[in-house]
């Protein structure tokens, strides 16, 4: 058993991390592991898994994904308008909904907190999704300009900008209005996120004011009130030399933090462990059964698994460890029932360099489709998942992961075959001429050794790299070299097209195709393959103004499959998996559908009794 090979020193180590979090609280209702720490708990600044799924316990958007089908459901908001353009969506917050000091939820908090996610000055990864709001795009320019320019100007100066410019209008105190620059199908789906959450100024802010003030803003809202001076506000500030708007995140940490979702915030020690508790305002508190919940950070794998396996938590998120392809057998084997293997939202593969210069000014074989094609028929996906990877994930043949998007068909990409390998190669000019097994041109010149970039952080890469390699040497007569390096070196080689072939996947943020299929647009800035294709720009530009939603997803069918079986940018090899440590009979409530984005306040924890 792989236990038996831990060394002492992981064994202790436990006992040392478990101690470490027995404190005053009794343990909480559900405790799971962290493999990492929480960056942030500023849900405009979020961009990590961590933090978001802190974020939906913490805060409720105006709607939520049901985390069965990820269909759209109504929560901070209790209805919603489009209209039939599909251009304008009027929100009507639900009057009992209130932040967690008992102020009331308004539209001004949304406003306010979507000015934040659209201004430079606070950079957030998500800004460019929402430029599809009317006016968004333009004020980032006119804001952007402001700031080259060195002008200072107050955040409410620059508020009344944005809400001259950017269609999101609080029209009263529980109806919001949002208009678009074209119709978006999946734009509730997007608002779903966590970065759309609602912020309360005066919080994040550091708002001094006097016990009058402070009383309007607990009962009537801190917009029927004036804003102190820039002076009498603790956490953010003007830099006079560049008129930035500087934000400190101390608002963003317990005793300070004011949310609107299920719990709150009652515990932060940095990379040890984060305690939330019940909100005691929260307008539906039976939607939860858990009255606390506890996130322990634990880097190390084996220390993770081992705490886990010891009763130190719950629920353990992701399991790395070399031997967990072990693990999944003895599952199998019925040996064990507390590790669990999840198809998620998110695609293994290996990008071609599609320029058609190398990174050393060599002429690149890749820039020829039929090469591409040649390279994904010779490669036989199964035995990867079989042999390198261990795991047997589902292999795919195109990029948006299959049961991952309602309604959408999963294209069927090349597949292997040996034979066609070949042909493709010959079709591209590339032929053994003189029988020693290496593929020639006509000029007789060998084909180029086949640079294979890998990251080293994991062993995975490696093994999928090595299997790769054996599989085109034997198939296709090329020489193949594998270059491994750090996350570092990686992405600048990435970025600057320093590969032939480079490992990558993709994760998508919301449930439409174009989450995927928008990296192959020429502009886009994770083409890191350099593929230029004008027909696909202009089909994915069609595809987003076509408003007859069947229609639309055959149009983003077509492109995927004019990809995938022509074009083939990238070698896709398999749909990622998330591996989960649980006991079934004790926990439930997690998501299992493919984007496995959880929602941890509806979990439930199951007493020996009820098992």
């Amino acid at each position: 058993m792989y236990k038996l090979l831990l060394p002492i020193a992981t064994l202790i180590a436990v006992v040392v991390v478990l101690s470490s979090y027995e404190g005053k609280n009794s343990r909480a209702d559900f405790v799971f592991i962290n493999r990492g720490d929480v960056f942030t708990l500023d849900p405009q600044r979020m961009s990590w898994l961590n933090d978001m799924q802190m974020a939906y316990c913490l805060y409720e958007g105006l709607v939520r994904w049901n985390p069965n089908d990820f269909s759209i459901e109504l929560a901070a908001a209790d209805s919603v308008e489009k209209s039939e353009d599909g251009l304008s969506y009027t929100f009507h917050i639900r009057e009992d909904a209130k932040w967690s000091n008992g102020a009331p939820l308004t539209s001004y908090d949304f406003q306010y907190a979507w000015m934040r996610l659209l201004t430079p000055d606070f950079a957030s990864d998500y800004s460019g999704f929402f430029f599809s709001i009317k006016g968004a795009r333009a004020y980032w320019t006119w804001r952007t300009r402001e700031l080259a320019n060195k002008s200072t100007l107050s955040i409410e100066q620059v508020a009344e900008v944005f809400e001259e410019m950017v269609g999101v209008t609080a029209l009263d105190a529980n109806t919001l209005r949002v208009e678009l620059e074209q119709p978006v199908p999946y734009f509730l789906d997007q608002l779903a996120l966590a970065v759309c959450s609602p912020v309360y100024k005066p919080s994040v802010e550091g708002w001094i004011v006097d016990p009058k003030v402070s009383e309007k803003m607990r009962t009537a809202g801190w917009h029927t009130v004036n804003p102190p001076t820039m002076s009498d506000r603790k956490w953010i500030s003007i830099d006079e030399t560049t008129g930035r708007l500087n934000q400190k995140h101390t608002w963003a940490r317990p005793t300070t933090l004011v949310c609107n979702g299920p719990f709150v915030l009652e515990s932060w020690r940095y990379k040890r462990d984060m305690r939330l508790v019940r909100n005691p305002f929260f307008h539906s508190p039976e939607q939860s059964t858990l009255d606390s919940i506890e996130a322990i950070t634990i880097a190390d794998t084996n220390t993770a698994i081992m705490a886990f396996e010891s009763g130190g938590a719950d629920w353990l998120n992701g399991v790395n460890a070399d031997y967990q392809a072990d693990m999944l057998e003895q599952q199998a084997r019925g040996e064990r029932t507390n590790i669990h293997a999840f198809p998620t939202f998110g695609t293994d593969f290996f990008s071609f360099n599609c320029r058609k210069k190398l990174h050393n000014g060599s002429v690149n074989p890749f820039h020829d489709a039929s090469v591409r094609r040649a390279f994904v028929f010779a490669t036989e996906r199964s035995a990867i998942v079989k042999h390198a990877t261990r795991l047997l994930e589902p292999t795919v043949s195109s990029f948006v992961p299959p049961q991952s998007i309602d309604s959408y068909e999963t294209v069927v990409g090349i597949g292997f075959d040996a034979d066609r390998a070949i042909s493709e190669l010959h079709s591209a000019g590339w032929v053994d001429r003189d029988g020693d097994g290496l593929i020639e041109n006509e000029s007789g010149e060998l084909f180029p050794v086949v640079d294979v970039l890998y990251t080293t952080n994991t062993p995975r890469y490696k093994w999928v790299a090595l299997e790769l390699r054996a599989q085109w040497q034997k198939r296709l007569g090329v020489r193949v070299e594998l270059r491994g390096t750090d996350n570092k070196f990686f992405s600048a080689d990435l970025r600057s097209g320093n590969f032939m072939v480079a490992r990558g996947r993709w994760y998508g943020d919301y449930g439409d195709p174009t989450t995927f299929l928008d990296v192959f647009r020429s502009d886009s800035g994770n083409n890191d393959r350099g593929y230029v294709n004008k027909d696909i720009d202009n089909a994915l530009d069609l595809a987003a103004l076509e408003l007859d939603p069947k229609k639309r997803l055959q149009m983003l069918h077509d492109i995927e499959e004019t990809l995938f079986t022509e074009d083939v940018p990238m070698l896709v090899i398999c749909q990622l998996l998330q591996l989960y440590m649980y006991e079934p009979e004790r926990v439930s409530g997690l998501t299992t559908h493919p984007r496995l984005t959880q929602q941890l306040w509806r979990v439930n924890i199951n007493s020996p009794e009820d098992q």
